[in-house]
């Protein structure tokens, strides 16, 4: 009863990148930046040599091992490039850049990244190119499960006779730290905010112990020297 199509758009050429930048600028952006996917290595090459040619202010590359949830199921299987092999070919086109003193914009990369180990991970294999690490779902499931789990103790807290940001207290190992920065308006806070926030606190921690074991007490020092396997 319907159809649906899905395709990977072409890849654009240099001229309209440049004029696309050039009147993003004329009328008024700060930053201009350019997303791109698990696209071949003839692409990336494109995206990160015209990336340079407009000195845009920020490179996102996001890699998939397969094809998205919209994708035919052997697309899903099958297609993409993974992320960890994307940042490799990255680093290596960034190196030849550099050999040629041309402007390499500060890259973000993403795909499938979920704790602190990924993004020390990330920051590592790709430095000093690497300036960020990209979490999309992975935040968005911590504050789905927090939203859940603040939802039935919400419940267990009524049927008790108190409110259920006591309930959160105990629910979340960061209640009681953000009781004592916003005071009265604690209660004001959804359970979703608070799931979403102890995830990215355990990351910052995470991260922190990391750096420590590798003696590095700053982002811009982890180097590729700093891979290892963990298991």
């Amino acid at each position: 009863s319907e159809f649906e199509r899905h395709s990977r758009l072409g890849m654009v050429d240099d001229e309209a990148f440049y004029n696309s930048v050039e009147h993003l600028r004329s009328v008024g952006a700060k930053y201009v930046t350019l997303k791109t996917g698990a696209y071949r290595p003839a692409d990336l090459a494109r995206a990160l040599k015209f990336s340079s040619e407009a000195k845009i202010d920020l490179l996102t590359i996001d890699g998939a091992g397969g094809g998205t949830g919209m994708s035919p199921w052997r697309m899903m299987n099958e297609w993409g490039i993974p992320t960890v092999e994307l940042e490799c070919l990255t680093y290596q086109m960034c190196e030849r850049l550099k050999a040629k003193g041309a402007y390499i914009p500060p890259i973000a990369v993403g795909g499938g990244l979920s704790l602190e180990d990924h993004m020390f991970k990330v920051l590592a294999l790709g430095a000093p190119y690497i300036k960020a690490a990209l979490f999309g779902r992975a935040i968005m499931t911590a504050a789905m499960v927090g939203k859940t789990h603040g939802r039935l103790v919400a419940e267990k807290m009524e049927l008790e006779g108190e409110e259920p940001s006591e309930g959160y207290l105990k629910l979340f190992a960061v209640g009681a730290e953000l009781k004592e920065r916003f005071g009265g308006d604690f209660a004001k806070l959804t359970p979703g905010a608070m799931g979403m926030y102890s995830y990215i606190d355990r990351m910052k921690q995470g991260l922190q112990q990391l750096m420590a074991g590798a003696r590095k007490f700053g982002l811009q020092y982890i180097d590729r020297d700093d891979l290892v396997a963990l298991t």
